[in-house]
């Protein structure tokens, strides 16, 4: 039993020891296979490792190249502009080197001429006061006299030669501000066209047939010297087929009259009491259109914050006008005019429309009849607070007071296109005779002229003068002589254009 047992712990041991050394001979075989793999592996990682350095390294060594290529191009092309600008700077060099022994010798030959010039004038001064030595000694006349002699007679040169520069100065300040002028005017006048507006000193009333006058008239006319009365007009029923015809000055009576003669017709009770009713109805009731119209007239132009009292005078404006044009009409177009050339001159419109639009108010005011229209307005622009450059741009319109701001002038002008444009105002006959006869008196009475003639319906003043009597620089200043005393002394529309003319013609005869 015991030997079984040692036969079999022997055979357990061998056992163990065979296994063990198989297995350290199978292990030690694939170890050495792993270690071959692996090597194998490594060859193959360091070979191309190896190659991507090569490969980098070629592609930093071409780049490097490049770089350095680029950098002596740069270094060459430096090098030449380098180059270039020291030979321009030699030729520079050279230049004011040579530029420097001209000038000396340009400035030898100077001192050399100046030595030779003031020989000169000593041996001219010399000969001068022989020469004035000799003359004194022929004409009898010593130095100063004669030089009082040549003062008087290079004083008369002079004055003619300034003048005739003066003419040709203002005629030269003349054409360049008439010409920014003009441009600025057309400008306005095409962008505030408006039709020029009549007014007549009669209204005629349409009737349906001509059986209504005699209940105009009434019995023994009572009718109508109670609507005369009442409305400050003249009634005149005549044999004008189907027409009464309302005549009288003030356009806010006319219109007063005319709304009560339609009122009446269509009601048909025409007698004194009712006529009274009527009209002073209608009175409250154009008063209040007025104002009406002078709120409509501030609110079409944007203009805000004026005094009611204005209010009431703009629209009043509307029953009024001046030689024949429409008062309203005239402030609204010349208010559109000062806007427009506020614009064009860099100012502020709204000023420029707002002075537009009231500088006439004076005309439609009854606080003082004796002052000018121009002066009243101011007072009134004033009175109800106003700003001060539109104050006097009212007063100045007319050039009554000193103008004091740029507005002054704008409307000024402004009033002076809607009043003198062709058909905006009208004169009577008469007056109209009595102005131009007046304008060629006035030219008439200066001495020398000859003839005279208003022509383009008073715009121009021709004046024919003698040539024997006034030269041509006295031409010029007798025109602007009766150009003065023309604005100064007449009243007109628009501007009057003075010519002078002067000819000289040579006859004769072959016999």
């Amino acid at each position: 039993m015991e030997i079984i047992l040692i036969a079999a712990i022997a055979a357990i041991v061998v056992g163990g020891g065979l296994s063990f050394f198989i297995t350290g001979f199978l292990m030690s075989k694939k170890r050495k296979k792993i270690i071959r793999e692996a090597e194998t592996e490594a060859e193959n990682i360091k070979k191309e490792k190896m190659l991507q350095a090569k490969e980098r390294f070629l592609q930093l060594k071409a780049e490097h190249e490049t770089t350095i290529h680029e950098r002596n191009n740069k270094l060459a092309q430096n090098e030449n502009k380098l180059k270039q600008k020291e030979a321009v700077l030699g030729q520079q060099l050279s230049d004011l080197q040579r530029k420097q022994r001209e000038n000396d010798t340009a400035k030898e030959n100077l001192t050399h001429q100046m030595g030779v010039i003031e020989k000169r004038i000593e041996e001219y001064e010399r000969l001068h006061r022989q020469q004035v030595e000799k003359l004194e000694t022929i004409a009898g006349l010593s130095a100063a006299e004669a030089k009082q002699n040549l003062v008087e007679s290079l004083k008369a040169d002079a004055k003619t030669e300034a003048m005739s520069y003066v003419n040709e100065v203002m005629d030269e300040a003349r054409l360049n501000a008439s010409k920014e002028a003009k441009r600025i005017i057309i400008l306005s006048l095409q962008r505030v066209a408006q039709e020029a507006a009549i007014e007549n000193a009669v209204t005629v009333f349409h009737i349906e047939n001509d059986e209504v006058k005699g209940r105009i008239i009434g019995r023994e006319g009572r009718n109508i010297r109670a609507l005369e009365a009442a409305t400050g007009v003249e009634i005149v029923v005549d044999d004008t087929p189907e027409a009464i015809i309302i005549s009288g000055f003030d356009p806010v009576r006319r219109e007063v009259a005319r709304l009560a003669l339609h009122q009446l017709i269509t009601d048909g009770r025409i007698h004194p009491a009712r006529i009274e009713e009527v009209v002073s109805r209608l009175q409250k009731q154009v008063e209040e259109e007025v104002v009406e119209v002078g709120k409509r007239t501030t609110i079409d132009l944007g203009i805000n914050g004026l005094h009611p009292e204005l209010i009431k005078l703009v629209g009043t404006m509307k029953y009024r006008s001046s030689y024949g044009q429409n008062l309203l009409q005239h402030s609204r177009e010349v208010a559109n005019f000062c806007a427009t050339m506020a614009s064009e001159l860099g100012l502020n419109p709204k000023t420029a429309k707002r002075a537009g639009l009231l500088h006439d108010i004076g005309k439609v005011s009854t606080d003082d009849p004796e002052l000018p229209h121009a002066i009243l307005g101011m007072q009134l622009a004033e009175r109800y607070k106003e700003k001060p450059e539109i104050c006097n741009a009212i007063g100045a319109h007319h050039e009554e007071v000193e103008m004091t701001s740029l507005i002054s002038p704008i409307v000024l002008v402004g009033d002076s296109i809607s009043g003198a444009r062709p058909g905006a105002r009208r004169e009577v006959v008469g007056s109209y005779i009595k102005r131009l006869k007046g304008m060629e008196d006035l030219a008439l009475a200066h001495p020398g002229v000859i003839k005279t003639y208003a022509i383009q319906a008073g715009r121009e003043l021709r004046v024919i003068v003698g040539s024997e009597k006034v030269t041509d620089a006295q031409a010029e200043s007798l025109s602007q002589d009766i150009a003065r005393r023309i604005q100064d002394e007449m009243t007109y529309p628009g501007q009057v254009k003075i010519t002078v003319i002067r000819e000289t013609r040579a006859v004769s005869f072959a016999k």
